[in-house]
């Protein structure tokens, strides 16, 4: 399966999107309230197939006739997603895991409507239709295998955007291997310290531009709730805010091609992002570690003789020496260097740590068990 996501052209027949995704909100919140109602009453959940049998009841009646301009597949869609919502939740629970249950949602906080089957259709060049309109859309490549499902989608500053998922299974790229491996710390001072002596600094978009983000809060903050330049405010930093989110992706998408062209397998270490964020806060979301990750799988999976192997967060990659071995527990987050109490070896804290990862993926090919059984 393959994803594709197009963002239309912006012209008054959006305006007939934006209202679709508006009655899917209220169609979304009236299966939230029912279903509440029934567990107050019944202690359960009433089930997906419950669900859609009283959805074609509900079409029935004149209080819903409106629910008939709306795609029926859609309707169905909002369903499923309802069910997945509360099967997590019950999931959740049953392991122990704290989960709240689905909440309403305001009409502007409901993004995305689906259509499966019916109700759409790629046309020639850039064109698609949905429902009775046509509309154009901005085709940066061509779409492969048969389309089979369609999302319409709006953002926060209000664009619209169609994401069509075919049938396409693409063939892994075979790549002549590099011969090459090496294993990267992240950190916060560094984005990534390569145990090869080649290191990668972050940008940090949000940090550098954070100075107009406060400016737009202030100015959105200020004007009267309800009001037209109160919108208009919040679009301003809306936009802000997807630009930066857009230069961090196009940073990680860039920099896993790079890694991936250069080494045949990669090792990292399994990060903590909740405890770190807890730490650490903004900065850690402005470098976006998990984002980065998930990228860089996605990348190796499609190509042939390329590897991302992943050791234990508990390994203490940095308290150990690479040198002999010796584990100075000692070591805490603000010691950037450190010299190893049994051999005297003066280390650099990141470097260490990226030369252990490393070592320690590679042992995971020969099967070795390197890794102490006590957790840093």
């Amino acid at each position: 399966m393959k994803t594709y996501k197009f963002k239309l052209y912006s012209n008054h027949g959006n305006r007939e999107l934006q209202k679709t995704i508006d009655s899917h909100a209220h169609v979304w919140n009236h299966f939230v309230a029912l279903c509440r109602r029934y567990y107050a009453i019944y202690g359960t959940y009433p089930g997906k197939k419950a669900l859609m049998r009283h959805l074609t009841k509900l079409k029935r009646l004149s209080r819903f006739a409106h629910w008939h301009l709306l795609p029926s597949q859609s309707l169905q869609d909002v369903i499923d997603r309802l069910d997945k919502a509360y099967t997590q939740m019950f999931a959740d629970r049953k392991s122990g895991k704290r989960s709240s249950r689905p909440r309403f949602k305001r009409r502007k906080l409901y993004k995305s409507y689906t259509l499966k089957q019916a109700g759409w259709q790629l046309l020639q060049s850039n064109y698609i239709r949905i429902g009775k309109r046509i509309y154009r859309y901005f085709k940066s490549r061509d779409v492969l295998g048969t389309p089979k499902r369609c999302t319409v989608k709006r953002d926060s500053v209000g664009d619209v955007w169609i994401i069509i998922l075919t049938d396409y299974v693409e063939i892994p790229l075979n790549r002549p291997t590099t011969g090459n491996s090496a294993g990267f710390d992240f950190g916060l001072k560094r984005y990534l310290t390569g145990s090869d002596y080649n290191d990668y600094d972050s940008p940090q978009f949000l940090k550098r531009s954070l100075n107009a983000i406060n400016r737009a809060n202030r100015n959105h903050s200020r004007k009267v709730k309800g009001s037209n330049n109160r919108d208009r405010a919040r679009l301003n930093l809306a936009r802000k805010h997807r630009r930066i989110a857009n230069q961090r992706q196009d940073f990680h998408w860039k920099l896993a091609h790079e890694l991936t062209d250069r080494y045949d397998w990669i090792s990292l270490e399994t990060l903590n992002i909740k405890g770190m964020k807890s730490l650490w806060g903004r900065k850690v979301s402005d470098l976006g570690f998990y984002d980065f990750v998930q990228k860089l799988k996605y990348i190796n999976s499609k190509k042939q003789n390329r590897e991302v192997r992943f050791i234990d967060k508990w390994y203490p990659s940095s308290r150990t020496c690479h040198v002999c071995g010796a584990i100075n527990q000692a070591l805490n987050l603000r010691d950037r260097t450190w010299q190893c109490p049994n051999c005297h070896t003066q280390l650099d804290r990141d470097r260490n740590a990226a030369i252990n990862i490393h070592r320690v993926g590679a042992s995971t090919l020969s099967e070795e068990v390197v890794s102490p059984s006590s957790p840093g």
